[in-house]
């Protein structure tokens, strides 16, 4: 095992509480203004709340389910669980009642606390149908307590409670083994019901050293991030949450994807990290500003992202294209990235694959976007481009101490601290995952000489036509999701003769098309349109000339409304849930091949 700093993630906490004491961690905006809090009134409150849990009765691997929008007292939270001997399982807050009651009875949950009356609404009913379940804490007041269930108490009573008990947590955290369980986190189920992944203290410790040493050419030095994917990810938790404070950076809680342009311009951060799905809508936006940008200003814009795409793929420009080039830095690249903030160092993908398409267009217009790879399973981060050497058709090369291979198959293995204890009650599924030590991803791949890794696709994800020729979807729905009249796409056709996709359409596309049939029309009313319909074939041709004949989608199906985590039909982390989209639509992609 490597040696860490800290034996365990509460350890490091209160080590850098010590450290930086009156220095910001958290903020967050209140009454139209960005409010801090410190670390040393940070550490006061996760030994309080500690201190609470305890007199409650939680005891060592007692499990608490978290659930909370993003906020300081997310971690604060998280961090008390931990400080008290407990396992944080935290919760999205998309979840419905039936998810919270499996989570609850799955992990047999002790305790619970939740933020706000809303999401206490949901919580509630399950946690009084959970037999474990002994207490919950509420982050705000309930109008009225619930009748029956367990124990219901403030976040104040709770920390009044711990206080009075004189119990001090914090001075017994060394003595926690960096193998003990920090929290379980479960799978946002793009197939299937969620598994509780077993994520030791050391698996998180190991990705914050590996995320260090992976950037550290930027000069970590008070960093800045902006957090906005949900905490309860893994990757949010780990690279949004425990790496910033293992660097003794601050954190500003985003007031919601709605805001994000605002927040950026107000913050200013220094790194991102985001899914693939926000740097394509990051792209899609600037691209319908361009569009409606005078010619000279389209003209500036284009001719320096060709400029900056021959550079990234031929290594060079011609000596008059160069002057070109330094000139349009200025005038183009620089206004560029202050709509980001103007300190940007790097922006992180991870969470799924992103389009080599979207990483080259943010790196011709200058702001360095480093793509990274990894699962829930392997704490989470495997592998991230390094910024002296970013390849952006790559995740990279594998981060400090992690091992990684292929199989015969190509499937990519994993091993090191990084790697999960197993699935919660669940040892078959453990068993296939690990084997000798080795995490099996799931993902297929390739390992070039230089340890840079590329990802082909998700194994269980592989499309295999009725005559045996392999697919890879996620490269085709890419391309499509690329055109600006197309928004998201799902291809399909396991065991038969050809592909198919379902397709929704572009909002802003969608409304210049009604503008100029001189009516208004929803969604399911245009894709009954024939003009519309042969609008939307002219972009999938468009793609399919880029494509082999295999790879290419004979029918389409506009869907009935955009996939969204509200339906169903996306993970919180905007990943498509294709088992469920494929039950809706069944019948009608059936009939695509009739």
């Amino acid at each position: 095992m490597p040696e860490y700093p800290w034996p365990n993630l509460a350890a490091m906490f209160f080590d850098q509480a010590r450290r930086h004491a009156e220095r910001p961690l958290f903020w967050t905006k209140r009454d139209g203004r960005w409010q801090a809090l410190n670390w040393r009134e940070a550490a006061d409150r996760v030994n309080g709340l500690a201190a609470g849990l305890r007199a409650l009765g939680l005891t060592d691997g007692d499990r608490v389910v978290l659930l909370s929008e993003n906020r300081p007292e997310w971690g604060l939270a998280d961090l008390a669980i931990m400080t008290a001997g407990g396992i944080t399982a935290p919760a999205y807050v998309t979840n419905t009642a039936d998810d919270h009651r499996h989570v609850l009875e799955d992990c047999g949950a002790a305790g619970a606390i939740v933020s706000t009356r809303r999401l206490a609404g949901t919580l509630l009913p399950a946690a009084r149908r959970a037999a474990a379940l002994r207490f919950v804490i509420t982050m705000e007041e309930l109008a009225e307590p619930p009748d029956g269930g367990p124990a219901v108490l403030t976040w104040d009573e709770a920390i009044a409670r711990g206080r009075a008990a004189g119990d001090l947590p914090a001075a017994r955290v060394g003595e926690m083994s960096p193998e003990a369980t920090a929290c379980l986190i479960y799978t946002s189920g793009t197939g299937g019901r969620p598994k509780g992944v077993m994520t030791p203290h050391r698996a998180i410790l190991h990705n914050c050293m590996g995320a260090r040493h992976a950037l550290e050419e930027l000069g970590l030095d008070s960093e800045v991030f902006l957090s906005f994917l949900p905490l309860s990810h893994s990757y949010e938790h780990s690279t949004g949450l425990f790496f910033p404070m293992s660097i003794g950076a601050e954190i500003y809680y985003a007031e919601g994807i709605d805001r994000l342009a605002g927040n950026m311009l107000e913050v200013g951060p220094t790194i991102m990290t985001a899914v693939p799905r926000l740097y394509e809508s990051m792209m899609q936006r600037i691209e319908a500003g361009v569009r409606k940008a005078g010619r000279t200003r389209r003209s500036l814009f284009r001719r320096t992202v060709d400029l900056g795409r021959k550079r990234y793929l031929d290594g060079r420009l011609a000596v008059h294209e160069r002057l070109q080039d330094a000139a349009l830095e200025r005038i183009v690249r620089a206004k560029a990235r202050a709509r980001f903030g103007g300190r940007l160092k790097a922006m992180v993908s991870g969470g799924g694959p992103l389009n080599p398409d979207v990483g080259l267009y943010f790196t011709a217009l200058g702001i360095r976007l480093l793509q990274g790879y990894g699962q829930t399973e392997s704490g989470p981060v495997v592998s991230v481009n390094r910024p002296r050497r970013n390849r952006i058709e790559t995740v990279g090369p594998p981060i400090l101490d992690t091992e990684v291979r292929l199989a015969a198959d190509g499937e990519i293995l994993v091993r090191g601290d990084l790697v999960m204890q197993g699935y919660w009650g669940n040892p078959e599924a453990t068993a296939e995952a690990l084997r000798d030590g080795w995490l099996h991803t799931g993902d297929v791949g390739e390992i070039e000489s230089d340890g840079y890794i590329r990802i082909t696709d998700r194994k269980k994800d592989i499309i295999v036509l009725s005559g045996g020729d392999n697919v890879a979807p996620q490269r085709i729905e890419g391309l499509l999701t690329l055109q600006p009249e197309i928004a998201q796409a799902m291809v399909h056709g396991d065991r038969r003769p050809y592909l198919v996709a379902l397709l929704v359409p572009d909002a802003d596309w969608m409304a210049g098309w009604t503008r100029a049939r001189g009516s208004a029309a929803d969604l399911a009313e245009l894709a009954s349109d024939p003009a519309f319909r042969a609008a939307v074939g002219d972009v999938v041709g468009r793609v399919n000339d880029r494509l082999s004949t295999i790879d290419r989608v004979r029918r389409f199906l506009i869907a009935e409304a955009p996939f969204s985590v509200e339906n169903g039909q996306m993970t919180p982390t905007l990943k498509v849930r294709r088992h469920v989209v494929r039950q809706v639509y069944a019948d009608r992609l059936d009939a695509l091949y009739g």
